[in-house]
């Protein structure tokens, strides 16, 4: 533990960003670290099954380069009949939901790394060169580009004509929708060692709540920046860096007045929004993809693959959907009847919210979509690492 530990050390290999150089993953982080070498299973071969679902292919478009191979955050955003999707080569691209039809493209000239987040009036992306780019959303032409503290690993978040960005260094920004000028910043240290990658913040009643690499949940006040509360979900235990990481990567959701949100090797929890008092916390389901729900359970895949369907009420697992062992799922969508996620060799499986059956599969490319898809009208969206965005829709009979 020591070497590995000095390792890092002389490597300069602190924060997010350097510790993803060292792993490019997490998976078999705990059997590397603590065992000595990297004894995670191999991606579970796909099973067969007689389909319960016709799955269709709406719409398949290339967007770019995608991610160009590395570990961004980058996933199609929604808006106004448009779907959008943004290019490690700084490309914006601008589609009809539901033809797939280009609208308008845009080159922003920055790596982009974390977006693109959808306002009334702005389409904005963040990058690794610290920067971030308004478009405007009815063309794509440069609205403002306004410098920030870091890298940008997470979307942004547009609300009340407030942009807010959360950056790799702890601090979140909130930058004037209108102009790109500073409105606050709040700062926020983070540790040595963590998985790369930020969460994006919510918006609750006027709050901005989002998870930290020391395993807490924070909550600010929109217009100031002031802060309101933070709730621990995360507990480190252990006595060295390495023993001690946590991270809340997952983007935190909220339903009733409940905050949920899933951590690495910190399990999973619920937070009261108004106050942040810790409804339950259920340390065994680790995970740092994130979360979905309907009106009574949560969906989440863990660190395994596993994709598990978790009482709001308990934190108490329902079922846990093991076939797809390691196959480095998204985090799921639900929808209707389905559980939807995506794997590392292209395929989006369709699985039964009552139990987690496989119902049906597609396979809209052979590289690994990693965003987690996302759910309008019945349609799924789903945007891949080499670029590839699709519609896809359950074919009715």
């Amino acid at each position: 533990m020591r070497r590995i530990t000095l390792l890092l050390l002389s490597l300069g290999l602190t924060g997010c960003a350097g510790y993803d150089a060292l792993t490019q993953g997490v998976s078999g982080l705990t059997d590397y670290f603590l065992g000595g070498e990297d004894n995670s299973d191999p991606p579970s071969a796909l099973i067969e099954y007689t389909p319960e679902v016709t799955l269709e292919v709406v719409w398949k478009e290339s967007t770019g380069v995608g991610t160009d191979g590395q570990t961004l955050k980058l996933v199609p955003a929604v808006g106004f009949g448009k779907i959008l999707a943004a290019d490690r080569d700084g490309m914006v691209q601008c589609r009809d939901i539901g033809t797939g039809r280009l609208v308008w493209e845009a080159e922003t000239e920055t790596p982009i790394s974390g977006g693109p987040g959808v306002g009334s009036t702005a389409v904005v992306v963040g990058s690794s060169d610290a920067e971030v780019v308004a478009l405007r959303l009815e063309n794509g032409t440069v609205l403002w580009k306004s410098k920030v503290s870091s890298e940008v690993l997470s979307v942004p978040v547009i609300a009340k004509g407030i942009v807010l960005i959360r950056t790799t260094d702890g601090a979140i920004t909130a930058l004037d929708e209108k102009n790109g000028g500073q409105l606050w910043r709040y700062e926020h240290n983070v540790p040595p060692l963590s998985i790369r990658g930020t969460s994006a913040p919510i918006i609750v009643s006027d709050n901005v709540i989002d998870g930290y690499d020391n395993g807490k949940l924070l909550a600010l006040q929109l217009q100031d920046g002031k802060y309101v509360w933070e709730a621990s979900i995360a507990i480190p235990k252990g006595r060295s860096e390495v023993e001690r990481l946590v991270d809340l990567d997952a983007d935190p959701i909220e339903t009733g007045g409940v905050i949920f949100i899933a951590g690495y090797r910190g399990g999973i929890g619920a937070v009261s929004a108004p106050d942040g008092d810790v409804l339950w916390r259920n340390e065994d389901i680790s995970s740092y993809s994130g979360l979905s729900n309907d009106f009574r359970y949560l969906y989440l895949t863990d660190t395994e693959s596993h994709v598990l369907q978790v009482d709001q009420r308990t934190g108490r697992p329902l079922w846990k959907q093991k076939e797809l062992h390691q196959r480095k799922l998204t985090a799921p969508i639900v929808y209707e009847n389905y559980v939807v996620a995506g794997d590392l060799e292209g395929y989006v499986h369709w699985l039964s919210n009552s139990d987690g059956k496989q119902l049906g599969r597609v396979q809209v490319t052979d590289e690994a979509i990693e965003a987690k898809p996302v759910v309008v009208d019945n349609t799924v969206f789903v945007y891949a690492k080499d670029g590839t965005l699709a519609a896809l829709k359950v074919r009715s009979h």
